[in-house]
């Protein structure tokens, strides 16, 4: 697929991007070249590729699911400047 110098002008239309009419024939190149790269990349066969999250093969540590103490609101806000109910209580920003 090539891309031209048409399509760059609408693409940067839409993307409010202020190019140049001199920018444009350079960035529909790199555009057509990306573009390019990625049909070549469709190409390769995937089928007993394994996707991975990571490039290390590392597992993640991980915890038991389980409430941990609480019930200590009173606490928490007891330094608070102003509280209500065991909430924070902020003045407003908007009126």
């Amino acid at each position: 697929m090539s891309v031209t110098k048409d399509t760059v002008r609408k693409i940067a239309h839409l993307a409010r991007i202020c190019e140049p009419e001199n920018r444009l024939e350079p960035l529909a190149r790199e555009l057509s070249a990306i573009i390019e790269w990625v049909e070549q990349l469709e190409q390769v066969d995937t089928t007993n590729v394994t996707p991975m999250t990571s490039a290390v093969d590392i597992k993640l540590p991980l915890r038991d699911d389980v409430v941990t103490d609480g019930g200590y609101a009173q606490d928490i806000v007891a330094n608070a400047p102003a509280q209500t109910d065991h909430f924070f209580t902020v003045p407003k920003v908007l009126e």
